[in-house]
């Protein structure tokens, strides 16, 4: 088997691909960004406004990692354009390729499950009625899961879509909550928590959401959506007590909470137990220390080329 992951120079990408070669499935790389972390793999370089490179990049495929996107909310916020040609027309234009291509035996689309913020319900599963979004990203993504399923429906493209939680490990986005808090730790500054720090979230450790995304190739997942998220309730300041407790002497502050702060949904991941055999492995408290381990080997690295480049100079 030979599949195309578009995204798969980023975070949760170049962990599927990890975890697509650890089964020895040959893997081309679709991304704007050179992929860095392993050599054994082939590298489109091309944006995913153009069809006919994307056409291109599917010759000889068999199946479609689809987890390119804009994904951080506050790019989105800033910028909703560009945000909607990446994660909206980006989607329709690596349907439709696929579709002239022909022969592709699965689209896996990566969604969120942010889709669930405006249900009624507490309680969320792939059943729950979805409601119009209030931010500018989920509508994205919700756009891209009818997509997806329209595509299955008028043209016979198998897909699968994955709502995956909240991600963290190694090769994080800068910007999400816990790289924010390990590098503020390993600065010596304080953790900062809006109100009493009570709202939680269900983080998913990367590798493990990776593996979701490997079992989804199942024939029984054709068709279908799942929902990928952690099975830990993790509230902010929890998040901040256990950074703690892996980095040691750094200090927690509460600031007062911020409007309209979203507190969490109980989101089911029980159908993707059931019939893909997953489900999340990595405590929270082990998955942020392999977190701080990998971001320190990063630190050094950077700084020893620095060091190099001053050396140069001298």
């Amino acid at each position: 088997m030979k599949v195309l992951v578009t995204g798969g120079a980023g975070f949760i990408g170049s962990h599927v691909v990890d975890k697509l070669r650890d089964r020895g499935v040959e893997v081309r790389v679709y991304d704007m960004v050179l992929p860095t972390f392993r050599k054994d793999i082939e590298y489109y370089q091309a944006s995913l406004m153009d069809l006919e490179a994307i056409r291109m990049a599917l010759n000889g495929i068999d199946a479609v990692y689809h987890l390119a996107a804009v994904a951080d909310v506050k790019d989105v916020y800033n910028d909703p354009s560009y945000a909607e040609s990446i994660n909206v027309r980006g989607t329709i234009n690596l349907l439709e390729a696929a579709r002239r291509v022909g022969g592709i035996k699965r689209v896996i689309y990566g969604s969120t499950t942010w889709v669930y913020s405006e249900a009624q319900e507490q309680n969320v599963d792939e059943q729950t009625p979805l409601r119009a979004p209030s931010h500018l990203y989920t509508a994205t993504k919700m756009a891209s899961e009818y997509y997806c399923q329209s595509y299955s429906k008028l043209y016979g493209m198998p897909v699968t879509i994955l709502r995956y939680g909240i991600p963290y490990g190694p090769r994080a986005r800068d910007g999400a909550v816990v790289p924010i808090f390990v590098a503020k730790a390993l600065k010596g500054e304080p953790l900062t928590i809006a109100g009493d720090g009570s709202q939680f979230r269900k983080f998913v450790y990367v590798e493990d959401l990776a593996e979701g995304n490997v079992l989804a190739l199942k024939s029984v997942a054709q068709n279908k959506i799942y929902n990928l998220d952690g099975s830990e309730r993790i509230t902010i300041k929890q998040i901040a007590e256990t950074i703690q407790r892996v980095i040691g002497n750094v200090k927690i502050e509460y600031v007062p909470s911020r409007p309209g702060d979203f507190s969490g949904k109980e989101v089911s991941s029980q159908l993707a137990k059931v019939e893909l055999g997953w489900e999340p492995k990595t405590h929270f408290q082990e998955g942020v220390k392999r977190y701080v381990e990998w971001y320190k080997t990063r630190v050094a690295k950077t700084q020893a080329v620095w060091n190099g480049v001053d050396d140069c100079l001298k």
